[in-house]
C-alpha cells in the first residue's frame, strides 16, 4: 500500500500536542525524530516523556487521504498559521521489512569480530561470528555508537571476564563479549522487549546459560571486569554513580551513544571514578572508555 508522510517542525513542548493534531486528522501511525537521530525509547509506565529542543513530527496516512483536508484542519488549529512549517512527502510503496532484510549485511569489527544476520551465511566461518535478529530492540551494529563499542570489545582479552551491558538493546554487546571469551554477562534495560531480544539472540548463539537479563529495579550488585553501556548522554551524566558502581578495581569501562559536543563533559564527570583514554569518534559520535580506579 503507498503512504504519504506529513512532517511538522515542533519543539519540546509542542511535539505532544502535534502528535494529537495529526492523529485527529487521520495519520494511522506517528513517529518523533530529532535532527541528530537520536532514539527516543518507550517509558517506564508513569516516566514523562522527553523531547529534542527541535523535533519533527510525521504523520503517516494512506495515500488515498485528502491530505488538502489535513493541511487545512491544521493551520485553522494551529495558533500561528504563518509559522506552521510542514513537508508532504510521497513514501515508495515497498515491504519494509523486506527491504530492511535485504540490506542488513555481515559487518566485521576490529580483528576478528563479525556480526552477522541471523538469515544470511557467515562469509567466515572460523572468525567470532555472532548471530544477529534485533527483532524490536536496538542495536544491529549499523549504528556508530554499537560499531564503536563492537570494535572495543575486540580489542581486549575477554577470556573468562565478566561482563555488564547496560541497556543492553538486542543484546549485540552482551553476546559479543561472550562470543569474545567472556565467562558471564549480566544485560539490563528498561525494556522488557530488549530483554526478550537479547534472551532469543542468546539462545541463537548458543550462549543463552551465560547471559543473565535484568530490569533495573532488579539489577544484582557485583563487580564486573568490564563495563559498557550504550546508550545516550542524558542517562548517562544521571546514571553515572550507578555505572561506575559496577566496576571492580582496574576494570575497562565504555561508554557511547555521546555526540562530539557531549563528550568533554561527561569525560569529566566519569574522571571522578576512571582513568580515561582518549576520545575514539566515528561520526558525529564518539566513544568514552577508562580503568576504573
Amino acid at each position: 500500500m503507498p503512504w504519504i508522510q506529513l512532517r511538522l517542525s515542533a519543539n519540546e513542548d509542542t511535539a505532544e500536542k502535534y502528535s494529537d493534531w495529526l492523529m485527529a486528522c487521520g495519520a494511522q501511525a506517528v513517529t518523533f525524530i530529532d535532527a541528530k537521530d537520536t532514539p527516543i525509547y518507550e517509558p517506564l509506565p508513569g516516566d514523562e516523556v522527553l523531547y529534542w529542543a527541535n523535533t519533527v513530527v510525521m504523520g503517516l496516512y494512506d495515500a488515498t487521504h485528502d491530505m488538502d483536508a489535513a493541511i487545512r484542519y491544521l493551520q485553522r488549529i494551529h495558533p500561528d498559521r504563518e509559522k506552521m512549517k510542514f513537508k508532504l512527502e510521497q513514501l515508495e510503496d515497498k515491504d519494509w521489512e523486506r527491504e530492511w532484510m535485504d540490506n542488513f549485511h555481515p559487518m566485521k569489527f576490529g580483528e576478528k569480530l563479525w556480526i552477522c544476520p541471523s538469515w544470511r551465511e557467515v562469509p567466515e566461518p572460523d572468525a567470532v561470528n555472532v548471530m544477529l535478529d534485533p527483532g524490536l530492540a536496538f542495536g544491529t551494529g549499523t549504528h556508530p555508537t554499537t560499531a564503536l563499542c563492537l570494535t572495543w570489545l575486540d580489542s581486549l582479552d575477554l577470556t573468562g571476564k565478566t561482563v555488564v551491558d547496560f541497556g543492553c538493546g538486542s543484546g549485540i554487546l552482551s553476546l559479543a563479549a561472550l562470543k569474545l571469551g567472556a565467562k558471564q554477562v549480566i544485560g539490563i534495560d528498561i525494556d522488557p522487549q530488549a530483554l526478550q531480544a537479547s534472551k532469543e539472540n542468546a539462545k541463537r548463539n548458543g550462549v543463552e546459560s551465560r547471559l543473565s537479563l535484568y530490569l533495573p529495579q532488579d539489577q544484582p550488585s557485583l563487580k564486573a571486569d568490564i563495563v559498557v553501556a550504550n546508550i545516550l548522554a542524558g542517562p548517562l551524566r544521571e546514571l553515572a554513580p550507578t555505572i561506575t558502581g559496577f566496576l571492580a578495581n582496574d576494570a575497562k569501562l565504555a561508554l557511547s551513544g555521546v555526540l562530539e559536543a557531549q563528550a568533554e563533559s561527561l569525560q569529566e564527570i566519569y574522571s571522578q571514578w576512571c582513568e580515561m583514554d582518549p576520545v575514539a569518534v566515528q561520526e558525529e559520535w564518539v566513544r568514552l572508555s577508562g580503568t576504573g580506579r
